[in-house]
């Protein structure tokens, strides 16, 4: 198999041939056809995130067709259509999973960043984190739904059920978020960077009935703002513009420090909550209603061999929506080795 590697940290990512692996008790392998570029694989390369051990194959918005399984796995097969998420792994018996909280386990392994990831030509799996897929729909246009969709579904849902939703940062997730909330019914107000005009002008398209500068108050105060961006100093912008009772939540795994901030703006019942994670729960339940909502993932593709500049470009914003490495199919592995080290 290849891989693009991480090798050092802030350093690219390396070409590489590993030794093809074969799946151990209860891990299926997929052979990977798309894989989303996540904010998070940004933190991996960048030694945002804590304990990382190198080297690591990032990227945890796998899309693939399982090709080898292990023994004691049931319910998949070969050639079935399937998608992995970050989280790749929980323990079973600390308090959290007994409570059905598995997202927030005392010792989990995550896709992409604690075990081998999708930016890769097959990467093996927990069978129990695996998702079937179905036949709807193309590999690329699948994968955002991995993390992006998967996330933004688990943070709207703990924002609860407030008709106007405040979403700062309409990157990946908003994107996607957006389609599932103007789908229920409710009011979306796009936050983007002040000088964004174009990221604004998507989020419209994409049923927003307000988009402007992260740094506006909208016309009406929000039930929900959900914080996609990895600024800290949005956390008091989300605050002001919430009503007293609503909500602030968090979707990122990492944010910048949040500053200080007057007590009066939590006041009046405010919460300011986190997203950790997501459960198989989440995956099931939103994979599945994907296809009635009808989201249209917005990609920008780029061949495996360009995960260094597809990142770059996510980190510049050089793209609405999402971005997903794809096998090149038309060169052989050999062929797009030479390329890469040209």
């Amino acid at each position: 198999m290849y891989a693009m590697v991480l090798n050092k940290v802030g350093s690219p990512l390396q070409w590489t041939h590993l030794p093809d692996r074969e799946p151990g008790v209860g891990e299926v392998r997929v052979k990977v056809s798309a894989c989303g570029v996540c904010r998070t694989d940004l933190h991996v390369v960048d030694g945002e995130l804590p304990n990382l051990r190198l080297p690591i194959t990032p990227g945890h918005e796998v899309v693939g067709r399982v090709d080898a399984i292990g023994l004691g796995v049931k319910g998949l097969t070969i050639g079935e259509r399937v998608g992995i998420p970050w989280l790749g792994h929980t323990c079973g018996v600390c308090p959290y999973c007994l409570n059905h909280q598995e997202n927030l386990c005392d010792h989990p392994a995550f896709t992409g960043y604690t075990r081998a990831g999708g930016f890769a030509t097959s990467v093996i799996a927990d069978a129990h984190y695996v998702f079937t897929l179905g036949e709807e729909g193309t590999d690329a246009s699948l994968a955002p739904l991995l993390c992006a969709g998967l996330i933004g579904w688990r943070a709207l849902q703990i924002g609860g059920e407030g008709k106007k939703i405040g979403l700062y940062g309409f990157g990946a997730a908003a994107h996607i978020v957006a389609q599932v909330a103007v789908w229920q019914g409710r009011s979306v107000f796009a936050f983007t960077r002040p000088e964004d005009t174009s990221t604004q002008a998507f989020a419209l398209q994409l049923g927003a009935c307000w988009a402007g500068a992260s740094d506006q108050m909208p016309p009406e105060k929000l039930d929900v703002a959900i914080i996609f961006a990895t600024a800290g100093e949005l956390v008091p912008l989300a605050l002001k513009a919430v009503r007293k009772g609503g909500r602030v939540v968090c979707a990122g795994i990492h944010m910048s420090p949040i500053p200080e901030f007057a007590y009066e703006l939590l006041w009046g019942e405010r919460s300011l909550v986190s997203v950790a994670n997501l459960t198989r729960q989440d995956g099931i339940d939103f994979l599945r209603l994907a296809p009635e909502i009808g989201i249209v993932t917005h990609t920008t593709s780029y061949p495996l061999t360009q995960a260094n500049q597809a990142l770059e470009d996510l980190r510049s914003g050089k793209f609405e929506g999402a971005a997903v490495l794809v096998l090149d199919s038309t060169l052989s592995l050999p062929d797009r080795a030479a390329r890469h080290d040209k």
